[in-house]
């Protein structure tokens, strides 16, 4: 089974069509209903199935079932590219309809939201989740903005062991406050440079003195790379004026 392209409509069967209420997968007992999330065979197969969203179910007069859906995105496939936190199970729900024959459904799934997904206890192989919308022919998301955290301001990465400090309560990488992931899973206590002199919040051993410059330094790079892939899709002259500037700051640090 091959994607077709954003923006380009499926072929439509000449033989009369009616809406069907589901679909059982072949060689299961696994029922799809509108609405379900499901697992599609790909064209290629060394690679991951593709994940959809179920639309509407629809059969012929031959009892050909299609199904119509809505594709989820894995960050890989998306014009950026796969990034430092972008977790393992994130999906990126498509503005990309299609229609496709409902025996090219392998399995179910579910796509959580991203706050539900990170409540699981338990991560099955069916589980995935979605926090972006993604429009396949331009590469924009929405929200087109998201929470940062730690001295490296990247968002979260569910994957990604963290440590809350107790006076900010902001989250840590282990790796940015001079930690191993071993060392961190026995902390009973932790507060970050800023906090760790506060009255009322243990100081960990593993403090990190940190560096005002490079904070700001990792604050531009991060910016500048989001602007980057703004400009490859608008143009707009002040991101190119503001790209520029950036530019010729990162250089004069280097001089």
């Amino acid at each position: 089974m091959a994607k077709t392209r954003p923006g380009v409509a499926s072929p439509k069967s000449k033989l009369g069509k009616k809406d069907i209420d589901s679909y059982t997968i072949r060689g299961t007992n696994k029922v799809v209903r509108a609405g379900d999330c499901v697992l599609m065979r790909p064209s290629d197969a060394g690679k991951p199935p593709y994940v959809a969203r179920v639309e509407k179910i629809e059969a012929d007069a031959r009892n050909n079932v299609k199904v119509h859906c809505r594709w989820y995105y894995r960050p890989e496939e998306s014009l950026g590219g796969r990034r430092q936190f972008h977790g393992a199970k994130e999906l990126f729900m498509s503005d990309h309809y299609d229609v496709q024959s409902a025996h090219t459904i392998e399995g179910k799934c579910i796509v959580h939201t991203f706050k539900n997904y990170t409540r699981l206890e338990n991560v099955g192989a069916e589980d995935y989740y979605c926090r972006f919308e993604y429009k396949a022919a331009t590469g924009a998301f929405t929200p087109d903005r998201v929470a940062v955290y730690c001295k490296c301001e990247m968002p979260y990465n569910p994957d990604d062991l963290m440590v809350q400090c107790e006076g900010c309560t902001d989250w840590y990488h282990p790796a940015c406050v001079g930690m191993t992931i071993e060392e961190a899973k026995k902390l009973e206590h932790f507060a970050c440079t800023e906090c760790s002199s506060g009255e009322g919040v243990k100081r960990s051993q593993n403090g990190f003195a940190s560096s005002p410059t490079n904070d700001l330094k990792v604050s531009f790079v991060f910016l500048s790379l989001l602007l980057s892939n703004a400009i490859k899709v608008c143009q707009h002259p002040c991101l190119l004026q503001f790209e520029m500037w950036m530019q010729n700051a990162e250089k004069d640090d280097h001089e």
